[in-house]
């Protein structure tokens, strides 16, 4: 066994991933309860999440796309598919700051869609190669250890296995970009056509903000993940 396992126990998952994992539910709950705060924050224009969402579409000349309620706590997003928003119903006809900020993100989705952004074309791109990835990896490297009394052909299996792995942290570095574009137009979008004054700005900015950290988290624990299993199958190819 690797010198750096003890009687079954693997510092690496301690050292590299469980902090990760820390800072992952520390930035859900962050999320959700600095939503909470700026919940009840209200606008003074009055606006609802829908109209704030329709605001941002029209100020980038983005026609065609629906806004349409969904339940759920925080289950917001845009769908391109069927080129429709669903705001949850947090969200969907509140007047606080949290909520016209969640919108205006996902309006922000919907307006790198219509102008062809980069990211988000790749990130539609490559969703398909990562899902597979994601379900054959675990399965590979199984499989390698299974096969480990056959010399050398063990390996083919962890090493493709990781690789399908690493195909999910592809997929979280180029979503990080997506998701702070979004939420750098949303903003941009709030200021230029005042749909919130320069005090309420803030809520709306620290909301996006604390949902900016969940994807930093996810990111995180898929690096430290990856380089626990390499290091790990490093370790056991001298064995």
């Amino acid at each position: 066994m690797p010198y750096y396992y003890f009687y079954g126990f693997d510092p690496l998952y301690l050292i590299l991933v469980l902090p990760c994992i820390l800072l992952s539910l520390w930035a859900s709950f962050n999320v959700n309860s600095t939503f909470k705060k700026y919940s009840k924050q209200f606008s003074m224009r009055r606006l609802t999440g829908a109209q704030a969402a329709e605001r941002v579409l029209q100020a980038n000349g983005v026609r065609g796309v629906r806004i349409e309620r969904i339940g759920g706590k925080l289950s917001d997003h845009y769908d391109p598919k069927a080129n429709v928003i669903r705001l949850s119903d947090e969200v969907y006809d509140s007047t606080s700051t949290a909520a016209i900020g969640v919108a205006c993100h996902e309006a922000g989705h919907a307006v790198q869609y219509a102008q062809s952004y980069a990211p988000i074309k790749l990130r539609a791109a490559i969703i398909p190669i990562t899902n597979i990835g994601s379900k054959l990896a675990m399965p590979l490297i199984l499989l390698g250890l299974i096969l480990g009394f056959m010399e050398g052909f063990s390996f083919l299996f962890v090493y493709l296995g990781i690789g399908c792995f690493a195909l999910s942290l592809v997929f979280q570095l180029v979503t990080l970009p997506v998701e702070f574009n979004a939420s750098r137009r949303a903003m941009q979008a709030i200021a230029d056509s005042n749909l919130l004054t320069v005090d309420e700005q803030q809520g709306a900015r620290k909301t996006l903000t604390a949902a900016a950290m969940t994807y930093v988290a996810a990111t995180a624990v898929s690096l430290a993940q990856l380089l626990r299993l390499l290091l790990l199958f490093s370790g056991r190819r001298d064995d």
